[in-house]
């Protein structure tokens, strides 16, 4: 065993003098099969929304490099001295979609990211509609020396919100742009407009069990099964339905859907389903399949893009006004900054 970790602590040393020398590699367009890094936020999660994001980053970048080889790393476990030596090969690693950005990375970070990686990924890394964990203040200076760091210099960065663009040029990161979340980036006029306006008979719902509020996601449940002749859970997270039995006595009325992709996608394509719930990209891919939405915000994550795309986006805490979405027509019309979208695309033309 000790000569094992003799081997492992010398191949590690030897790889960090070498990423220390390393210096930038070519640009991606130069190479008719460029070697890119996907640091994916679906490794290593239970939670069903990053796999909707991970599918969104991938067909957007197959679009952009149909040629590449295109190698994925996690970003929610800690990687060891292999994985960090792979990802600095690449030409450049994209990051995209999810809030995994935060003003306090040395205490508090979605994307495990330590130290040592800026040595190996110095300049290797582009956001693609990344977003910020929660409302924070401005980025500490380690958070600050290390985004510094790694993010390229040499590319435009998109980001998801307009906050997440405030608190990065707060640090003086200026190369990015508000492209909102990929997830949105087909949801057109001509998409919207299939999108029905009418209320359906039956409605699909999520918790966000990490992020309670007993009483409102109770009233949430309880004006959903007087409103509708079906109710369906979608389960997202591993303690969605232990959540819900506790806090809803009516629980036995709404029915379990169970948390894959596939079995989501499938009860969308009901005619009479819309969705009404907690979580964000839950909203969003029921959107992309033509479903009237309503998304009752938990944190900044939503409330930010609604407030720059006009997703259908409340607090929970106004969980009354859901009424007026479950008793009116909705006209589902997404706003998409069209012109930050192909700027950001264009870049590797």
């Amino acid at each position: 065993m000790l000569k094992y970790y003799f081997n492992y602590y010398r191949q590690y040393k030897r790889s960090l003098q070498a990423a220390k020398r390393r210096r930038s590699s070519a640009p991606v367009s130069n190479s008719p099969y460029p070697e890119i890094g996907l640091i994916n936020p679906s490794i290593g999660t239970t939670n069903m929304g990053d796999f909707i994001i991970y599918e969104a980053v991938y067909k957007h970048l197959r679009g952009i490099f149909p040629t590449a080889f295109l190698t994925n790393y996690p970003s929610q476990i800690h990687t060891s001295y292999d994985a960090k030596q792979s990802i600095g090969s690449q030409m450049i690693n994209f990051i995209g979609g999810t809030n995994l950005l935060s003003s306090n990375m040395d205490e508090y970070y979605q994307w495990h990211i330590d130290p040592v990686d800026r040595y190996y990924i110095k300049n290797k890394v582009l956001l693609m509609g990344v977003g910020w964990w929660q409302y924070q203040p401005k980025p500490n200076a380690y958070t600050s020396k290390l985004l510094n760091t790694v993010l390229s210099k040499d590319y435009l960065h998109s980001v998801r919100d307009s906050y997440t663009l405030g608190q990065l040029k707060s640090i003086g990161i200026t190369n990015v742009v508000n492209t909102t979340c990929p997830t949105l980036w087909e949801l057109s006029p001509e998409h919207c407009a299939t999108v029905r306006t009418k209320k359906g008979r039956k409605v699909i719902t999520t918790l966000t069990f990490y992020k309670k509020n007993e009483d409102l996601d109770r009233r949430m449940l309880e004006i959903l099964v007087d409103n509708y002749e079906e109710v369906f859970l979608w389960v997202q997270g591993v303690e969605d339905v232990s959540y819900m039995k506790r806090i809803f006595p009516a629980h036995e009325q709404v029915k379990l859907v169970p948390p894959t992709i596939e079995a989501y996608n499938t009860i969308l394509e009901d005619p009479e389903i819309e969705y009404l719930g907690t979580r964000l990209h839950a909203g969003v891919r029921a959107i992309q399949k033509g479903v009237r939405t309503l998304i009752l915000a938990v944190d900044n994550r939503a409330i930010e893009i609604g407030k720059d795309t006009n997703l259908n986006v409340i607090s929970i805490k106004e969980v009354e006004k859901s009424l007026e979405f479950v008793n009116n027509d909705y006209v589902t019309d997404i706003k998409l900054p069209v012109g930050e979208i192909e700027r950001w695309k264009a870049q590797f033309a």
